[in-house]
């Protein structure tokens, strides 16, 4: 399997091989943030990419906003579609060594970038950057996990099993409202840190 690294990432969005890069907000994340009514809400996007959750959340009044991605070239890109007043929210580094906390990380494309062999370490990572009862929402695959990707697939029962014991599982259901290319390959949580 290719080594999913920093040079790997930077490579493919210099190239423009980006297929996930669905160009907007994805309307599951985009209808999760119009529910959200505090402001102050501290928020990490990790493995974020072209940041539009970024850029949407800005546009809400969301200050407190930040992007974490191992790779230099997604970070430019956002940082040329952004006020400078937000350069400062845009973190280059890997996620694993990330030391900050959070009451919020919005999941959208960066758990299935990762090597599968990863995933705990994602899940406890995750829990660690949380605050207390602090949320991981967003989207994950639900199609066979094979050894062909990134992306990487996933199932409802892995996710119960990989999940549970570091969050409540409030939701964890099918995506009714995937973008077209996605429908039916998507689910939604919404985990709260125990």
């Amino acid at each position: 399997m290719t080594k999913l690294n920093k040079e790997y990432w930077e490579s493919r969005y210099k190239e423009n091989e980006v297929g996930w890069d669905t160009g907007a907000i994805t309307t599951p994340l985009k209808e999760y943030i119009d529910q959200l009514e505090n402001k102050d809400t501290k928020i990490l996007i990790p493995g974020a990419g072209n940041g539009y959750e970024f850029e949407y959340l800005i546009s809400k009044g969301f200050r407190n906003v930040y992007v974490l991605d191992i790779a230099q070239q997604p970070l430019e890109n956002i940082a040329r579609r952004v006020e400078n007043a937000f350069l400062k929210n845009l973190i280059e580094q890997d996620f694993f060594e990330h030391q900050e906390q959070y009451d919020l990380i919005l999941e959208q494309t960066f758990f299935c970038a990762l090597d599968p062999k990863l995933r705990e370490k994602y899940v406890e990572k995750a829990h660690t950057l949380l605050s207390e009862h602090g949320k991981l929402v967003g989207l994950l695959f639900q199609f066979p996990l094979t050894q062909s990707g990134p992306p990487f697939g996933g199932s409802k029962e892995e996710y119960v099993k990989l999940f549970s014991d570091f969050f409540t599982i409030k939701t964890l259901e099918d995506c009714y409202n995937s973008i077209k290319p996605r429908m039916n390959n998507e689910v939604f949580i919404n985990f709260i840190k125990k």
